[in-house]
């Protein structure tokens, strides 16, 4: 029986996406580097934004540029983070039955930990029991760090946790945590993509991922 639900954030419970697009063509035009579309921002996300840093600069860069360019960008978008996302259909609703269920929730993202905790805040208060983003000193999603923090405070045995994400990241993420997977198809990967990766288990809506959840159609 599921207890327990772990939350990716971007592309899971939160389009995120033109804020995202938003922020990194403000930096990439301070430093006179070429913007990218919706798509091309859509393929760079799920490793943090040091990666996410790294694709969109200009192949060749130095290292030290990168480092300037990713430090320009992470206080701009924890400022701009909150324009244009917004909730996916039914997820608040999602985040409600399952709370009502007794089921306990969190938010492991790679995204900054203060730009986590702004975004919960405004968009889902009081709906997680723990709220974790990517801190100093700890490895990103796919490693494990950040998704045992959250299950520390949850409390609850792994074999009772599922963890839900839309991208490959998240699926090794869930093995990396020795969890329980499911993929949602609303997000920043497709099915083929996704089975390539090794997923198995998809849900298209929040009320089938609601489903899947209580039912304990895994």
């Amino acid at each position: 029986m599921i207890k327990a639900v772990v939350f990716d954030m971007d592309g899971t419970i939160l389009n995120t996406l033109e804020d995202l697009k938003d922020s990194v063509n403000a930096i990439m035009k301070q430093y006179d580097f070429p913007e990218h579309t919706l798509g091309e921002i859509r393929s760079y996300v799920g490793n943090g934004s040091h990666k996410l840093i790294e694709r969109s600069v200009p192949a060749g860069t130095d290292a030290d540029t990168i480092e300037r360019v990713h430090d320009a960008y992470v206080p701009y978008y924890q400022a701009h983070c909150a324009i244009k996302t917004r909730p996916y259909d039914g997820i608040v609703e999602l985040l409600q039955r399952l709370r009502a269920a007794g089921i306990k929730t969190a938010v492991v993202s790679n995204k900054g930990d203060g730009a986590v905790k702004d975004l919960c805040k405004l968009h889902f208060p009081g709906l997680f029991d723990a709220e974790v983003g990517a801190r100093e000193g700890l490895a990103v999603k796919p490693a494990r760090d950040l998704v045992d923090i959250a299950l520390k405070e949850l409390d609850v045995p792994r074999d009772e946790v599922v963890y839900v994400g839309d991208s490959e990241v998240d699926f090794q993420t869930a093995q990396n945590s020795e969890l329980q997977c499911i993929n949602v198809l609303w997000g920043f990967r497709d099915k083929d993509f996704l089975e390539s990766k090794g997923a198995k288990v998809f849900a298209e809506t929040a009320e089938e991922l609601e489903q899947k959840i209580l039912g304990g159609l895994l």
